[in-house]
């Protein structure tokens, strides 16, 4: 993997293990030569993410919709910043520069862009995995209630199997370098 995208949080939240997450994450990533793809914004998480990578040497390849660079809110000091119309493209475009992707904690954002990237790759449009970085128990709800999901019979066990989840930064990439090299084009029901 040369390049993984890292959704999460354009706010740090309120507990400074998610900031302590998201910087190890950085640091792993940047240990293993691998370059950062993100949101594109300086707050929050995001804006964390991103400097972590510069001071790691790292390149930083943003993405961040036209509406957000008008409301201030873009790192300008990027290897990489493309400009986008909207979220959608936000997304396509992330996911055509990236190998991977791993969500740290996040709101509403984070859970759209995890959700469209696992449609994405359920529908075939591509073979990247993607991994939940469960900072304290974070994302452990999510993983329950999509085994609730499975049990009802709304998500194939081949599907459910599909979200990867790992309690530390080199098990995340661990992870997704093991799927990646397994993965293989096309639906997954």
């Amino acid at each position: 993997m040369k390049r993984i995208a890292v959704y999460c949080g354009s706010a740090p939240g309120n507990d400074p293990l998610f900031a302590d997450a998201a910087v190890a994450l950085i640091r792993e990533m940047a240990e293993r030569g691998i370059h950062l793809v993100y949101g594109g914004g300086k707050l929050g998480l995001m804006g964390l993410i991103a400097d972590t990578m510069l001071e790691a040497g790292g390149e930083v390849h943003g993405v961040i919709p036209a509406a957000l660079v008008d409301k201030e809110v873009a790192h300008h000091g990027l290897t990489e910043l493309h400009q986008v119309a909207g979220m959608h493209e936000r997304k396509a475009k992330m996911t055509e520069l990236c190998d991977a992707f791993v969500c740290l904690p996040g709101g509403i954002g984070t859970l759209d862009e995890l959700f469209e990237a696992w449609t994405w790759n359920a529908l075939g449009y591509h073979a990247k995995p993607f991994c939940l970085l469960n900072v304290a128990g974070f994302w452990t709800g999510l993983g329950t209630f999509m085994d609730h999901v499975s049990a009802k019979g709304f998500l194939s066990p081949a599907r459910r199997a599909q979200l990867l989840m790992a309690d530390s930064p080199a098990q995340a990439i661990d992870r997704l370098d093991e799927a990646a090299r397994s993965a293989t084009q096309g639906m997954v029901w």
